[in-house]
């Protein structure tokens, strides 16, 4: 593990925001295709917990609530 400082303007934390929950919409989003492949769904999981984590760090509880794994019927939290 890495720790890593960033000082960023208001703006752009919540371009941060928005680029991690845009991310998050489209794993969730193709999580529910029935025509992408189980092992792929797998590793968009691992990307979901990823994003997560990092939403957690960023956001206020209003941006995470709604990207709770548990509230997602696709996304299994690990």
């Amino acid at each position: 593990m890495i720790m890593l400082g960033l000082m960023v303007s208001e703006a752009e934390m919540e371009e941060l925001k928005y680029l991690v929950r845009r991310e998050m919409e489209e794993i969730l989003f193709d999580s529910e295709d029935p025509r992408i492949d189980e092992r792929i769904k797998e590793t968009l999981q691992t990307r979901y917990q990823v994003l997560f984590q990092l939403l957690k760090r960023i956001g206020t509880e209003q941006d995470v609530m709604p990207y709770l794994p548990r509230y997602n019927k696709n996304i299994v939290n690990t």
